[in-house]
């Protein structure tokens, strides 16, 4: 394959992927940060799209750039994690006040969660991944990416649970 043709094909790449992988990384270093973390993401796909086998998905091998992408730019700049923002399902109505206080809570617990389990509920929860692309992504075995959801499930449920019991 010849570069121009690479550089063809990466353009029609990240045309087609470029929204996933902005909100990908909205999520983990924040709106600000993330048209940059794209940008970078899909100049280092360019660079080592040769490497590329097809083993996973194209959309998961985006991911596992862009993951490290995200990570890098933190540990540059030092950035805190980001508070995943819930947004609301439906229009608001009698129940509105409740359901704001359970987004504050659910933001709450998912701010105290490790950054490994955080990232892993992101992206099997939030991203849609399922366990081998997660795992791909992180390159973890399958059984790490379980164990990871597992406790950090298991530490949203006592965080969700302490802070009804606070709200009552």
């Amino acid at each position: 394959m010849t570069n121009r043709s690479t550089e063809g094909e990466m353009a029609s790449i990240a045309r087609q992927h470029y929204d996933a992988v902005f909100r990908f990384c909205a999520r983990r270093v924040g709106i600000d940060r993330a048209a940059d973390v794209s940008q970078d993401t899909f100049l280092t796909a360019q660079k080592v799209f040769h490497k590329f086998r097809g083993e996973s998905n194209l959309t998961t091998w985006l991911f596992g750039i862009a993951n490290n992408e995200c990570r890098r730019i933190s540990r540059k700049q030092r950035c805190e994690p980001v508070l995943l923002q819930i947004d609301p399902e439906g229009p608001a109505d009698d129940g509105a006040e409740s359901a704001i206080v359970d987004r504050h809570a659910l933001q709450q617990a998912l701010s105290k969660l490790s950054a490994e389990h955080r990232e892993i509920v992101i992206l099997h929860e939030i991203e849609g991944l399922t366990y081998e692309e997660a795992a791909a992504v992180l390159s973890v075995p399958v059984g790490t990416v379980k164990s990871r959801l597992h406790h950090a499930f298991l530490q949203l449920r006592r965080s969700l649970f302490t802070a009804e019991e606070a709200a009552r």
